[in-house]
């Protein structure tokens, strides 16, 4: 049986292309720097965020937890968003394995104060932690992408205090497709950056992490350290040269896919759909005025062959990708309607 998965793009199955390009690769251990299809996939990440170097790496988390072991000294602080991913989807790894505190500001639906920013930022003291990093996430995890005005502004308050910034992008060419700019437009405005292959881009494992050569080669043994040192790797990352060839330019599918979904989302009665926060293929919705069971409705969805997450205090999300259709949407929303009848 075939399911239509909204739980998230995580779930997206690499390609035709992808499964043949992985059962051909040239590989070698990458430990040792002898896997020629890694360092192609390295090279040409670097190559695309504008960055000197890239390092692959085995998720998304493992890539933010990387960038602040490599730019932080224990004890340091971190300055980041109440509501990014790093504070609330990575475990506390960052008081694991860098062993930094993380000072969190407001959140504005991922929009940091710059002037916020600069308050926080540690003087020297004896009774004070160093301020070692900024972190920023665009796109945000929420679904909304944050201006290139905010993050040059953010940028430019690290450079002042000479204070590295770190961008979570773990779906920055999401955001690079909305804002409707070459992704460099964005990257620029930090001194390292993550992003994800096994999200919309459909490879199945994997992300990078790009900065300066200086960064990515204490971020080699960074990785080492914390486990992520594969063998022939090369299988995983001839997938990913795929995905950033020839999934990118189709992001924009999945955007219109969303806007789809949440128009018609919000015709059924008793649902608020928020609109104005789908930038890129994320959507979530209000069903709080609907009696249900949190655990059942997604039960209902599963018997149907709909793969959802169940809501949390009312609120769901629905995320479009490369497997799901317009014709698997109105399928979706007939069968939502029916549940919601029944």
């Amino acid at each position: 049986m075939r399911f239509i998965d909204l739980r998230s793009d995580t779930v997206t199955m690499p390609t035709d292309k992808m499964r043949e390009a992985m059962c051909k690769a040239v590989v070698g251990d990458d430990v040792y720097g002898d896997d020629p299809t890694v360092k192609k996939l390295e090279e040409y990440s670097a190559q695309i965020v504008g960055k000197e170097d890239a390092l692959f790496v085995p998720s998304g988390t493992f890539g933010n937890q990387l960038a602040l072991f490599t730019h932080c000294k224990r004890g340091d602080e971190v300055i980041l968003g109440d509501d990014c991913h790093i504070v609330a989807h990575e475990v506390g790894a960052a008081s694991v394995i860098a062993g930094v505190n993380l000072r969190t500001l407001n959140s504005d639906k991922g929009v940091l104060d710059p002037l916020e920013i600069k308050s926080k930022i540690r003087k020297e003291d004896i009774h004070y932690p160093r301020t070692g990093l900024i972190c920023v996430e665009n796109a945000h995890s929420n679904g909304r992408v944050i201006s290139i005005k905010n993050m040059k502004e953010v940028y430019e308050i690290g450079k002042e205090a000479n204070i590295p910034i770190h961008l979570d992008g773990a779906r920055v060419f999401n955001a690079a497709k909305y804002l409707d700019v070459d992704v460099k437009e964005i990257t620029k405005y930090s001194d390292s950056v993550m992003f994800c292959l096994s999200k919309g881009l459909c490879a199945p494992v994997g992300s990078i992490l790009a900065g300066s050569k200086e960064f990515i080669e204490k971020a080699r043994k960074g990785r080492k350290l914390m486990g992520g040192g594969l063998r022939q790797a090369g299988f995983l990352a001839a997938a990913g040269i795929v995905s950033l060839e020839e999934m990118i330019e189709r992001l924009k599918e999945d955007h219109e896919n969303a806007i789809y979904l949440a128009d018609e989302l919000s015709k059924i009665d008793d649902i608020n759909v928020y609109k104005d926060d789908v930038h890129i293929n994320i959507v979530f919705f209000d069903i709080s005025k609907i009696e249900h069971n949190p655990r059942q409705i997604a039960e209902k969805f599963y018997e149907k062959g709909i793969k959802v997450n169940p809501p949390e205090d009312g609120l769901m999300r629905f995320v479009t990708n490369y497997w799901v259709s317009k014709r698997d949407i109105d399928y979706v929303v007939d069968t939502f309607k029916d549940i919601i009848k029944k």
